[in-house]
């Protein structure tokens, strides 16, 4: 498969870069940062420097070109203000999207976060308010396109090393998954079409990965 990771520098897409890459799959990372082209290389994917907050569609289209599938992995990140949430968790969602259906490219991943499709806690700060409605708000306009998409919603994440088992259903307790699992979920779900149409919430658990992935197939 060609895949195209947005946000290909993120700490996940790192992970999944590897993982693509050392079982033959081309994979594209689009970075905002040149600097970051180094890391990308690193891990096995082709590094395009691509600023979704001011690229036009048709400047992101062009890069998706013969590609398999798209995976939404873009974040404003910490220490960002609440613009920064709209531009990139929504609005760049929205174009990377928007680029698929230009492109012909079917499949799309969205990395999302548990929280999402819910009213923010009032007891968070607006911050996290703003990101969770950037959330919230992309997938829904994700739901509403002609595109076979999955929305995957990881609880809180670790740098902890893999454990290869996770709980992932529609709605699971809130709790901690390490980045290295949430990017073998992305593999598994890539493999699975059958998933299409679902938004799945993803903590650590006792499942392995492969099973946790064919229960929704």
């Amino acid at each position: 498969m060609r895949i195209v990771i947005a946000g290909g520098h993120g700490k996940i897409a790192l992970h999944l870069e590897r993982l693509l890459a050392s079982r033959g799959d081309g994979v594209v990372g689009l970075i905002r940062n040149p600097d970051h082209a180094a890391d990308v290389t690193a891990a096995g994917a082709a590094p395009v420097v691509c600023d979704l907050e001011s690229a036009s569609l048709e400047d992101v289209a062009v890069h998706l070109d013969q590609a398999d599938a798209v995976v939404f992995a873009a974040g404003a990140g910490p220490g960002s203000g609440a613009a920064r949430k709209d531009t990139v968790d929504r609005a760049a969602s929205a174009l990377m999207a928007d680029a698929a259906q230009r492109a012909g490219v079917r499949r799309f991943l969205q990395i999302s976060s548990m929280g999402a499709g819910k009213s923010p806690e009032p007891s968070r700060d607006d911050v996290w308010a703003a990101y969770i409605n950037a959330k919230t708000a992309a997938e829904e306009d994700l739901r509403g396109r002609d595109l076979d998409w999955t929305i995957l919603r990881p609880g809180r994440l670790t740098d902890d090393a893999a454990t290869g088992r996770v709980l992932l259903a529609e709605s699971v307790p809130r709790g901690a998954v390490t980045r290295a699992d949430v990017a073998a979920v992305i593999v598994a779900l890539l493999d699975s079409p059958g998933t299409t149409g679902r938004a799945l919430e993803l903590v650590g658990g006792d499942t392995p990965i492969e099973d946790a992935v064919r229960a929704h197939a």
